[in-house]
């Protein structure tokens, strides 16, 4: 049976996040709901010598409601800042060498003003670097209608997709009755932790840092 998850975009998400896409048949981009401050959406966390830092991409959030795919960018040098950053950082871990000049021409190069192309794009280089092979589409392009339950479920026939994929904190709003109803199985992804690997900090280790911290220290 085919299955397929959604998901908004995020900066440089976690490695759960790829995972999940490598373990679906097709992948969503999901950025025509509402932007979320202080969320996954703008922003994520590196790993330095001191412990946890933010890397945040500055917004502008224009009105209540307005969708991710609207969200525009408010300064042009925070990948400039953000590349920088990372090289302070990672410079000394085992893959810097060999991916830094991946890395060095995404961040370098001129970005949409649009944060939600900004995270598709970084995110699919990714996909690439790790070696996933799913297809990854735009949800936007599909028209979808009704309330949030009725959309996926929309999506799901349109792409004749039998099995949807979504984290357990979807449990609170999900109509497990509608999904059946419409002959499409919802199951729970259970997310599992990367095997532990040395960070270039002293202090226990953490796996849900930005994605980033993987691919130099694995």
């Amino acid at each position: 049976m085919k299955s397929v998850a959604l998901l908004q975009s995020n900066y440089i998400p976690w490695k759960g996040y790829f995972d999940l896409i490598r373990d679906v048949d097709e992948f969503y981009y999901y950025d025509e709901v509402q932007y979320t401050k202080n969320d996954w959406r703008n922003r994520n966390q590196i790993m330095t010598p001191n412990g946890k830092m933010w890397l945040t991409i500055p917004v502008r959030h224009e009105y209540l409601g307005q969708p991710i795919n609207e969200v525009k960018v408010a300064q042009s040098n925070w990948a400039r800042k953000h590349w920088n950053t990372i090289v302070a950082n990672y410079s000394r871990s085992p893959r810097f060498k060999e991916l830094a000049p991946i890395f060095e021409e995404y961040y370098l190069s001129e970005h949409s003003v649009f944060l939600s192309e900004i995270n598709q794009s970084f995110n699919n280089l990714i996909l690439k670097i790790l070696d996933v092979k799913t297809p990854v589409r735009k949800s936007v392009d599909y028209s979808l209608e009704g309330d949030r339950n009725s959309r996926i479920i929309d999506l799901c026939k349109k792409v004749e997709a039998q099995v949807y994929f979504s984290g357990k904190a979807a449990k609170n709003y999900i109509d497990m009755e509608l999904f059946r109803a419409n002959g499409i199985e919802v199951k729970w992804y259970e997310y599992s932790l990367p095997k532990e690997y040395p960070q270039n900090h002293k202090g226990a280790f953490d796996p849900y840092v930005s994605v980033i911290d993987y691919l130099f220290n694995s």
